[in-house]
């Protein structure tokens, strides 16, 4: 498992929605101007969250966007998974029926089982006001 660019932008960008929508929506342009990013790689990343009804966007002057929820409402695996897709480690892992001709007899499948579920486990344990407040575990 490799989490791409798009993966990190969001949560950079989640958090900076977060810390910074006391004054209203917050604009994508100021968003990449303080995280260095790509305005436009941004409208695709807010366009991921918003349709998983993370994020509440309004258009034209003084629009932008603000969080859905809480930020302790938010896990790290919610949003990764909005914009990544599966974090499976291996590809027979990436739907919830592993359709494997071989996994019956697999003496692999466990610990590719066991990776995914401490991924999982730890992804859902940190949440987006972890983040914020400096607090993620070790």
């Amino acid at each position: 498992m490799k989490i791409s660019t798009k993966g990190r932008y969001a949560l950079r960008m989640m958090i900076d929605i977060a810390e910074n929508q006391e004054k209203g929506y917050v604009a994508l342009k100021d968003i990449a101007a303080r995280q260095e990013i790509s305005k436009k790689y941004l409208e695709q990343i807010a366009l991921h969250l918003s349709q998983c009804d993370m994020l509440r966007a309004v258009r034209g002057y003084q629009g932008g966007y603000m969080l859905a929820r809480d930020t302790k409402d938010y896990t790290v695996n919610e949003i990764l998974s909005a914009v990544e897709g599966t974090l499976a480690p291996v590809s027979c892992l990436e739907s919830p029926v592993n359709v494997c001709p071989r996994r019956e007899g697999c003496k692999t499948l466990p610990l590719w089982l066991n990776l995914n579920r401490r991924i999982q486990d730890y992804l859902n344990s940190v949440t987006l006001a972890d983040l914020v407040e400096g607090n993620v575990k070790d």
